[in-house]
């Protein structure tokens, strides 16, 4: 106070020119205090009559108090400070908006630098000058001659010159899903922005840019000019999305549920995919709606900070009416005042005052910062990805992987080094170890095996020469049929001059590879007009089509079945054993006489064969895979190995890599032995067989690409395990898009994946190595420690903050902690605390425990020990101070100041002290699982060190030199060491709070759950529905789903129950008919399943014999199929199973849980034909 009473002389002493303006001059009430006593008395006489003159000279009465406000009439030079609070608190809010705007912008840059990465790797192969080049898209010039190939997407218009076996997907441009064959005869027009979905060929530029097919319709839609038009498609949308929910809700019709179903942002997550129409529904999906699920994260995060902030504002509130009840019973009841018009403005500014106490309490526990260390925690991930090898695409995939439960990986190039060589071969009845000499094979079988490898394998696959002296020969292409021509080459024999006679111009028919055929063939005219076609393929696909074989003199000879058991019992099990991929290659002969055959009726075509030799390719396991797949079991992440190799070869590699672990209680199936567990009798998926078999499967071979969107579809929806799985999937072709787009996670390969797979990942690996996922998993899991450290940061500064404001508003009428103050607190513990934990760098140690998972909470038991431990501590420090301050320092108490009184060094030091403690904490917060050495790796993280360092220098400026604008004044060295030592000791407190034992504080609660469908309203289901939330919306749907599906099961129930009145029918046939059993998740997904198609074809285990003729065995199976049914959108089993998968002749062989005879179909009719008059079905279309 002595300060006070000195600055109240000092400003006396300058303003002494007020004479004009009283009844008195300064001299003489000078002169009247220097008198004492009875001499005092007689003196205010004579002067001024009484007390009440001298009152009235004054110009101020006795009788108008204002009370408490009297103390706080502003001198001049209190006015004239008065604006600097104001300006601080401006000043304050400026600078966190530029920061957090700041922020954001440089996210911003970051990604669309990334973008753009992304679209200069884009490369494209032309020939120019006679050379085949790759050059960036964008140098694309008309006049190029560009080789297009299977998962090429066009960058330019172009006019076919030469094409083999080449569809085109124009969905992107036209709509339409069906493919466009294009031939120089028919249909040579290419078109930018379609995609290559079969064969390959070159083709002539013609337009690039603005002037191609896309480039004109982006000009048409002004790319510029419709963000607003944006905005209002959007909300059309929205209201179509309504009524749709209302016909659904209302209409029970299969029509109306199929345009909804159309409609609905879910429902091509609903559809099977398979490689016709997978990858451009997906692709019309990806343009129409942008990728944006709201991620686990920031679901759990949105939640929480809605609660924090109620809480903050309930809080602000109370603390406001309890400051101004206050204020209003002791000056009006306690004081007994009444109120005065000139007091008014005094009376306003205590308010004001409250209300700016109550906005610092709502500031400081608002935690805006939230998002803010989401997004800095992952844009600075995403960066650092990238040096890892991980381009990430859409930001939330970078975060779900730290949650990810299962990986779905690939083996060739992911697990394996792509590098294939052909290391054994089967030529002229004899099995070489090693590649043979070439003088050791017949003249006759040696030429059919080089021009066959030259000419049947794509001419875009070729053999280049070493990068540097030294190193291997480069593969360019296809890597099998690298290997391939790289036999020739240790054969010494050149492919390339077989090339040069028969350029690719003259082939005469060409079946490219793809994942029905399992196999490529090339068709050769020869001089005489007969043709000589040559087919490669998987060996077990192709030996059934070959009934002749060469000989050791090179002759053929006639290969019959018991041959062929042979040669896969002694040649290709022992192979695929060893871990090698199998390839059988063969030629067959037309005859001129007979005429030109049908090219289209491929059946026919690729049969009869004459085998020439099987080869055995080696791709060797990536050195550090072994490592990769140890790091994520130990992790709690299963890893499945989806490969469409056989199973001997699959089994080989997942024992190299680790994926099969000894004495494991594993299986491993054939896509077809999958296919046939995971359907019922209708041939229809069921999601109870899925959960059978998912648990325990670690290898799916000779699998389709809709085998894995199955697989992966089957886990996700999956309900079997305590907590939803999350899976990543690694992909590398076009046919790999469904099942990249269903995952929760997918990857593309950056080398060897088509541009259709790339568009539909998350995460881009750019070396395609398996060990790089491991990294994303880490950083991923950091990204979700990064944020629960800055929580445990955040919410303990809050809770003390909020108390202290509170508490000592109420005690003492004002606040402890002033706005300026706390806004200051806010910029460190929001922008700067966020910045310091989001950037700590990931520790293998992250890879020592489980996933979280979706609904583990955010904030943990052990967190919210810390919270409430280290908010005791510094609640007892801050009161101790507040209450006892004075005592401690021996300083003036600056509690119940006046309105305008200057700063007191006791409320400086409990600012101080407040602040050391917030500095030294955010060291432990470093740690969220209870270890007790915080400081561990602390030097790695230079962003947080700087910043605790700036943040305290920052702070001793404050103190020493913010004076009024900061209400702080200078302290002296043993203060500061003081306010350190409080400071300090919360390190301490630290190491007690972790010698606690969580599992004892049972009353502790856990906080920031992530959101359960049953408490999102139907207005958010709109949002959610724009912004694709996989989880909630296909939930809804499902719901949705199973009410539609009892209503119909009900109907058909009683209409059955009718007729069989009627017709005597047995009741209970009727009842317990498949169709009212089966699964919804199965009818709601594949619609246009028929189930003439799938229903009598389901293929048993032991079918060898069956698939020697396996299309009469077909036909007969059905005889009342007598039209060949069109290809439904999931190929049948019937149709592709039986002449593409391979028989396992030992499918049991270490298969610890495999039952061969559990779900074996009885023989006979089957009933249920959609169009059959006493079918449920049937009945229901009719009453409809």
């Amino acid at each position: 106070m002595a300060n006070n009473s000195y600055s109240g002389v000092k400003n006396s002493l300058v303003e002494a020119n007020h004479d004009a303006e009283f009844g008195c001059t300064l001299k003489e009430l000078r002169s009247l205090m220097e008198l004492r006593g009875a001499e005092a008395i007689s003196k205010l006489g004579e002067s001024y009559g009484d007390t009440q003159g001298l009152c009235n000279r004054l110009k101020t009465s006795p009788a108008d108090d204002c009370g408490k406000a009297a103390g706080g009439v502003e001198d001049e030079h209190e006015s004239e400070a008065g604006w600097i609070e104001g300006a601080a608190i401006l000043l304050s809010v400026i600078c966190v908006v530029l920061v957090t705007a700041f922020n954001d912008w440089s996210k911003e840059k970051q990604f669309r630098g990334l973008q753009s990465r992304i679209e200069q790797e884009q490369k494209f192969t032309v020939v120019r000058g006679g050379q085949v080049i790759q050059i960036p898209v964008a140098e694309i010039v008309v006049g190029d001659v560009a080789q297009i190939k299977y998962g090429d997407l066009l960058p330019a218009d172009g006019v076919l010159i030469q094409g083999n076996d080449l569809k085109i997907d124009e969905s992107s441009l036209t709509g339409e899903s069906d493919h466009v064959k294009k031939t120089q005869e028919k249909d040579p027009m290419l078109l930018s922005g379609t995609h290559v979905m079969e064969g390959s060929g070159k083709m002539v530029v013609t337009a690039v840019g603005v002037n191609s097919q896309t480039g004109i319709i982006f000009t048409l839609l002004g790319v510029n000019e419709d963000d607003d038009e944006d905005e209002d498609e959007k909300k059309k949308e929205k209201e179509e999305k309504k009524k749709q929910r209302k016909s659904k809700k209302q209409d029970g019709s299969l029509e109306n549920r199929k345009k909804a179903k159309a409609h609905d942002g879910a429902a091509m997550e609903m559809q099977p995919l398979n490689s016709d129409e997978g990858a451009d529904a997906e692709e019309k999906k990806k343009s129409n709606l942008p990728k944006k699920e709201k991620s686990v994260l920031q679901g759990k995060l949105t939640k929480l900070a809605v609660q924090i902030g109620k809480a903050g504002l309930v809080m602000s509130a109370i603390t406001v009416i309890i400051l101004v009840v206050l204020f209003v019973v002791d000056t009006f009841w306690i004081q007994n005042l009444s109120w005065v018009k000139e007091c008014t403005p005094i009376y306003i500014q205590f308010f004001v005052k409250f209300f700016i106490i109550g906005v610092t309490v709502l500031v400081v526990a608002v935690p805006e910062g939230l998002p803010l260390a989401v997004t800095i925690s992952l844009a600075y991930s995403v960066k650092k990805m990238m040096k890892d090898n991980n381009l990430v695409r859409h930001l939330d995939a970078c975060e779900t992987m730290g949650n990810a439960t299962a990986i779905c990986s690939d083996k060739t190039g992911t697990l394996t080094m792509n590098r294939m060589t052909v290391v054994q071969a089967y030529i002229a009845e004899k099995h070489y170890k090693k590649v043979p000499e070439a003088e050791n094979i017949p003249s006759n079988a040696l030429e059919l095996l080089i021009l066959g490898i030259a000419v049947n394998c794509a001419y875009t696959s070729k053999i280049m020469s070493p990068e540097k002296e030294g190193g291997l020969p480069r593969q360019v292409g296809n890597k099998t049929e690298c290997a391939l021509l790289g036999f020739c080459n240790d054969l010494k024999r050149d492919y390339q001059t077989i090339r040069n006679e028969i350029p690719e111009e003259k082939l005469y028919k060409v079946y490219t590879f793809n994942s029905v055929r399992k196999s490529m063939s090339t068709v050769l005219k020869m001089a005489d007009g007969s043709f000589r076609m040559f087919s490669k393929g998987a060996s077990e696909i192709l030996l059934k089509k070959c009934y002749k074989i060469l000989t050791a003199n090179g002759e053929p000879k006639v290969f019959r079945p018991r041959d062929r058991d042979d040669v896969v019992k002694k040649v290709i099990e022992p192979m695929a054993s060893e871990g090698l991929r199998t390839i059988c290659l063969g030629y067959r002969d037309f005859p001129a006489t007979e005429g030109e055959p049908d090219w289209d009726n491929e059946n026919d075509i690729l049969s009869g064969l004459t085998c020439i030799s099987v080869v055995g390719i080696e791709d060797p396991v990536r050195p550090e895979v072994p490592d990769a797949i140890k790091k994520c079991q130990r992790a709690g992440i299963t890893v499945r190995m989806v490969t469409g190799d056989n199973i001997n070869t699959a089994r080989a590699i997942a024992t190299k890599c680790g994926i099969l672990l000894p004495g494991d209680d594993f299986i491993c199936l054939e896509g077809k032995e999958f296919n046939r567990r995971i359907r019922n009798e209708k041939g229809e998926i069921e999601q109870e067989r899925i959960d059978k078999i998912w648990p325990k499967l670690r290898v799916l071979a000779r699998s389709s690409p809709t085998d894995k969107h199955t697989l992966v579809k089957g886990i996700i929806d999956s309900t079997v395990a305590e907590q939803r799985q999350v899976v990543a999937v690694t992909g590398d072709g076009t046919n790999d898009g469904p099942a990249l787009k269903k995952a929760d996670v997918g990857f593309a390969m950056g080398i060897a994946g088509t541009d259709v797979a790339k568009e539909a990942s998350d995460i881009i690996l750019t070396d395609d190595n398996f060990s790089s996922i491991v990294k994303a998993v880490m950083w991923g899991r950091n990204v979700y420690d990064s944020i629960s450290k800055f929580l445990q940061f955040q919410l303990t500064v809050n809770v003390v903050a909020v108390i202290v404001a509170f508490t000592g508003a109420c005690i003492t009428q004002d606040s402890p902690l002033k706005a300026v103050q706390m806004l200051w607190v806010n910029l460190i513990m929001d922008t700067f605390a966020s910045l310091a934990l989001a950037t700590e760098p990931p520790t293998e140690s992250l890879l020592l425990r489980r996933p979280y998972g979706r609904n583990k909470p955010l904030i943990s038991r052990t967190m919210m020990k810390n919270i409430l431990g280290h908010g005791v501590y510094q609640l007892i420090i801050i009161f101790s101070l507040l209450f006892a301050g004075e005592q401690l320092f021996d300083i003036d108490n600056g509690r119940n100041a006046p309105l305008n009184a200057p700063p007191s060094e006791h409320y400086t030091i409990v600012f101080n002290t407040f602040v050391l403690m917030q500095l030294f904490n955010e060291i432990n917060a470093r740690k969220i699982h209870g270890e007790r050495n915080v400081f561990e790796g602390i030097f790695n993280n230079l962003i947080f060190c700087s910043i605790v360092f700036g943040t305290f220098v920052i702070q001793i400026v404050i103190v020493q030199f913010g004076g009024k604008p900061f209400s702080c004044v200078a302290l002296t060295i043993d203060q500061w060491l003081w306010c350190t030592f409080f400071g300090f000791s919360s390190l301490l407190w630290g190491q007690v709070i972790s010698s606690i034992p969580t599992s004892r504080l049972k009353f502790l609660k856990t906080a920031g759950h992530g959101t359960q469908k049953e408490e999102i309203p139907d207005e958010e289901l709109d949002e959610l529905d724009d912004m694709e939330e996989i989880d909630h919306a296909e939930r809804e749907l499902r719901r949705g789903q199973i009410l539609w599906f009892r209503g119909l099961n009900r109907i058909q129930t009683q209409i059955r129950v009718v007729k069989a009145f009627r017709s005597s029918i047995s009741l209970y046939e009727g009842l317990e008919k498949p169709e009212s059993r089966t699964s919804i998740h199965n009818f709601m997904t594949h619609p246009e399943f028929r189930i003439e198609d799938s229903e009598p074809h389901i293929p048993l285990i032991d079918d060898t014999d069956a698939e020697d003729d396996a299309p009469t065995k077909r036909n007969s199976a059905s005889p009342r199929n007598t039209t060949p049914t069109p290809p439904s959108p999931l190929p049948s089993p019937a149709t592709t199973e039986a002449p593409t998968t391979p028989v396992s002749p030992s499918p049991n062989m270490n298969n610890n849980a495999v039952e061969s005879s559990n779900h074996l179909l009885p023989e006979g009719p089957k009933p249920g034909t959609p169009s059959a008059p006493g079918s449920p079905l049937h009945s229901l279309e009719t009453s409809l």
